[in-house]
């Protein structure tokens, strides 16, 4: 994903919008002002998408750093995982 390609597109959204709920408010058209509001939100939710991306991209290259560097370490700590998952949602026969 290009973050900065996504963020940019966000501010040209937001910038459309902004140029069609003015418009739309100075002719009366309320069908251009919604769309306005409407592309508005779409490019401030684009932004903060690619901002959420960007930050959780880090977090996912230090977690296969740390597989790369320690797979027996990274093995152990997926068995102990498994196990406990296993435990607390496998349900136990009762005798």
């Amino acid at each position: 994903m290009n973050v900065l390609g996504e963020k940019t597109e966000g501010v040209v959204d937001q910038g459309i919008g902004r140029v069609k709920d003015a418009v739309g408010g100075l002719t009366g058209d309320m069908g251009m002002q919604a769309e306005g509001k409407v592309d508005q939100l779409a490019g401030m939710a684009r932004q903060e998408f690619a901002d959420l991306y960007e930050e959780n991209e880090g977090r996912i290259e230090r977690a296969v750093t740390f597989v790369r560097e320690r797979p027996l370490f990274s093995l152990a700590i997926a068995g102990v995982v498994g196990t406990i998952m296993g435990l607390i949602f496998i349900p136990r026969r009762k005798g």
